[in-house]
């Protein structure tokens, strides 16, 4: 893994949001969509906010398990307070597993495509997933890259 826990961890900084709506959460879905084009394989989008799934999407060949991995990857979202890929990256670094932190694979992914929604000044109030690329760093580019358009759509 090239990325480390600092790097993504100034990344969700970045990704920070002054305000976010549930037509943001839309808006958010829709440029997922646009931004998963050209990768090899259908994706499936989670978003929630404050507890409530406000969008989700699967494209037309998008994998059932797929919902099994939004799942794996919101859960480390929200236990975590922090991007599932920064969750892998964390306990590589440190040298644990998921088994060390007593938690199961089964119910945690700590890989790439589950980012926090953090709203400045207040904290995280939700999470976006895409799970449903061979390589999960994609899930996590195709999320990065819709919500840096979002961010720059926003600030005008």
């Amino acid at each position: 893994m090239s990325e480390t826990f600092a790097s993504l961890s100034a990344l969700e900084q970045e990704l920070t949001f002054s305000s976010f709506s549930r037509a943001d959460a839309l808006r958010l879905g829709l440029l997922i969509n646009e931004a998963s084009q050209g990768y090899p394989a259908p994706v499936a989008t989670e978003i929630v906010i404050n507890g409530v799934v406000v969008y989700r999407y699967f494209q037309d060949g998008a994998r059932p398990d797929s919902e099994l991995w939004l799942e794996r990857k919101r859960n480390a979202v929200e236990l975590m307070q922090m991007g599932s890929l920064c969750f892998g990256c964390m306990l590589s670094e440190s040298g644990e597993s998921l088994e060390d932190r007593k938690l199961h694979a089964d119910d945690f992914a700590p890989g790439g495509g589950g980012m926090p929604i953090v709203l400045a000044g207040t904290g995280m109030i939700g999470s976006v997933c895409v799970s449903g690329e061979p390589n999960h760093l994609d899930d996590q580019e195709i999320v990065v890259k819709a919500l840096r358009q979002l961010k720059a759509e926003k600030n005008g």
